[in-house]
């Protein structure tokens, strides 16, 4: 089922965007301000997004900033501003599509098949195949050098926002940023631990051998090198 990821922090539009596209036979996923929509956008792989301009925190430009920084996913803007350089400005920051408020259901859901229409598979930065690890998102877990790793929701969005920027140093502010619900008041001993679980976990998978793709940069953060091979301590 095509799966779209609804970023309103209005609860009545929210609501009418989830029956109406419910009814239109989409799986909706629903976030309530831009923090949510990004970690929404992680863990969920939706295959287009609705995006509120005036989100509360992030708003919808910003959102909309990162998630050009990671994927093509298809993004349909919506506003309470139809001014054209309000639509020139969505267009040119990379949204697919922009539809001011009030709007008409039959002309959304035109819309928003028409850009499904066009895609093609979402294509993510960093996210090439590895032959080691395979995420599976509906059950939360990884195939680790064919067994299977159960993970906690946090440890699953961890290890995706990872694998995702194959190669590259994700910051321990950025996972706090990315992976954590509320990352307000959580200390960076956090994501210590966390990685040190999925480390664990994969080891464990792997019958215990040093197959660790995590590397620890000291002083920055962590970086998936997807090589299996061992990659220092925590």
């Amino acid at each position: 089922m095509t799966r779209i990821l609804v970023v309103e922090d209005d609860a009545d539009v929210a609501m009418a965007l989830r029956t109406l596209l419910t009814r239109a036979g989409y799986e909706v996923l629903a976030a309530a301000d831009g923090r949510a929509g990004l970690r929404r956008l992680f863990a969920d792989d939706p295959d287009l997004m609705v995006l509120d301009v005036g989100l509360p925190g992030l708003d919808g430009w910003q959102v909309l900033e990162r998630t050009r920084d990671l994927t093509d996913l298809p993004v349909l803007l919506l506003t309470a501003r139809g001014a054209e350089s309000d639509r020139v400005r969505g267009l040119r920051a990379g949204a697919d599509d922009y539809l001011p408020k009030p709007f008409g259901n039959d002309e959304l859901l035109a819309r928003i098949e028409a850009l499904l229409r066009r895609a093609g598979p979402v294509r993510w930065a960093g996210a090439a195949q590895d032959e080691a690890l395979r995420l599976v998102p509906e059950r939360r877990s990884a195939v680790w050098r064919g067994a299977e790793v159960r993970l906690s929701d946090i440890e699953y969005r961890l290890l995706q926002v990872l694998v995702r920027n194959r190669g590259r140093v994700v910051t321990t502010d950025q996972l706090l940023d990315q992976v954590w619900d509320d990352p307000q008041g959580i200390g960076r001993d956090r994501v210590k631990f966390a990685v040190l679980r999925v480390r664990r976990k994969l080891q464990q998978a792997a019958g215990g051998q040093d197959t660790d793709p995590i590397e620890a940069v000291r002083g920055l953060g962590y970086r998936y090198r997807g090589d299996g091979a061992g990659a220092g301590g925590a």
